[in-house]
């Protein structure tokens, strides 16, 4: 998407980009989810999947013709879902503005940081009591802003605030003052951050491995595959993610010490060989928590690991973390069946999922997101300061 905007950005002619800024109830996409309409009419991307996609094209293409930022709200109880198109029952608030160089000038920076990996946060002023401030974008790095939300005082306190979201991978709407006031309302910014792929540390480099690469590569990790045997090991086996030959334990330990590991990470120990697994497990279990950690392996296999790793030190509440044997009961059979499910797994510990069958469960399908979570995309409204760490401030 980004290099599709960045092209119509440097064309000179305007686009028309639709953002998904706030999500309530069974919603179909995440805050982030964006639609771009060109010049030419052409569409790239979804903010419904399909729901309320022609309504939002239409309100592009006004966009592009010159009508001023707007947010607007699909979708309003079941009752009437179907007659906004939003058959799902959730609601959607859609921030719809033109996108060109003269309407977002620091779109390349922001590019440029995404194309190097660098994390950084775009914040929008979806709503203001200064019309002419809606649509202003502040590009968040750690260490400097670009861009202007319209006041140099704004900057200062949405660009921190931003920062803290940024840290947590949070997205989602700050609520504040006019001027950034942590104790006002008014002002209304869309904080979307794009931190680096979450990493999959994969150990062993075994069949399952690959399948499980290939997995992990799909869901949108920075996968690496790591074994102390480098006939197994190598790029040809495993091809497009990262190899490494080193013993898991002391690579682990490496990346633990680099901080290159952190709470969005998933390992996965697929050595099935104690020699290998235990030393490796006692470092994973004894370092800072992860966001998935599992080993294979079958019950017997499961049970004398952990008495392996208790001779070593670990304790009950330290193994606690440990998914053993890994995956969901979907009868797996294959390693690529196996794959699934382990990457099932994953996915249900990002989102709090039970694994259940959703034909056999009842409530919403979609959870709310948690902000307590690294994982977490967040959909709310965000009191100003929330994510600041400190307590809130009066601001004159």
């Amino acid at each position: 998407m980004i290099e599709r905007m960045l092209g119509a950005w440097r064309s000179g002619e305007s686009a028309g980009l639709a953002t998904v800024v706030r999500t309530f109830r069974s919603a179909p996409r995440e805050p982030g989810a964006a639609m771009l309409v060109t010049a030419d009419g052409s569409v790239m991307g979804s903010v419904s999947g399909g729901c309320v996609e022609g309504a939002v094209y239409d309100l592009a293409r006004e966009a592009i013709a010159g009508t001023p930022p707007t947010l607007e709200t699909f979708g309003v109880s079941d009752d009437d879902a179907f007659a906004v198109g939003l058959s799902c029952g959730g609601i959607l608030d859609v921030f719809i503005e033109a996108l060109s160089p003269r309407t977002f000038p620091e779109l390349e920076a922001l590019a440029a940081d995404l194309a190097d990996d660098r994390p950084v946060a775009l914040a929008t002023v979806v709503g203001h009591p200064d019309a002419s401030r809606v649509g202003a974008h502040l590009v968040v790095r750690a260490d400097e802003t670009l861009g202007t939300l319209g006041s140099p005082v704004a900057d200062l306190r949405v660009g921190d605030d931003a920062r803290g979201m940024l840290a947590q991978g949070g997205t989602g709407v700050l609520e504040c003052g006019p001027e950034g006031e942590r104790l006002g309302s008014g002002m209304r910014v869309f904080v979307h951050s794009f931190a680096p792929a979450p990493r999959m540390l994969v150990f062993g480099a075994t069949a399952h491995a690959a399948a499980l690469a290939r997995q992990g590569a799909f869901l949108g990790f920075r996968v690496t595959v790591c074994d102390a045997r480098p006939v197994f090991a190598t790029a040809e086996r495993f091809p497009g993610v990262e190899v490494v030959v080193d013993r898991p334990d002391r690579y682990l330990a490496a990346q633990l010490a680099a901080g290159a590991v952190d709470g969005r990470t998933a390992i996965c120990v697929l050595t099935h060989d104690p020699k290998f697994d235990v030393p490796l497990l006692e470092v994973a279990l004894r370092g800072p928590r992860v966001a998935y950690l599992g080993a294979m392996g079958s019950r017997r296999t499961h049970d004398d690991r952990a008495r392996r790793l208790r001779e070593a030190g670990v304790t009950d509440a330290e193994l606690k973390r440990l998914r053993s044997p890994l995956g969901l009961d979907l009868g797996a059979r294959t390693p690529e069946e196996t794959a699934v499910s382990i990457a099932a797994e994953i996915i249900a510990a990002r989102w709090g999922g039970s694994g259940a069958a959703l034909a056999e469960a009842s409530g919403p399908i979609h959870r709310a997101n948690d902000l307590a979570s690294p994982w977490a995309h967040d959909s709310r409204t965000i009191s100003s300061g929330a994510l600041s760490g400190r307590s809130p401030r009066h601001d004159g």
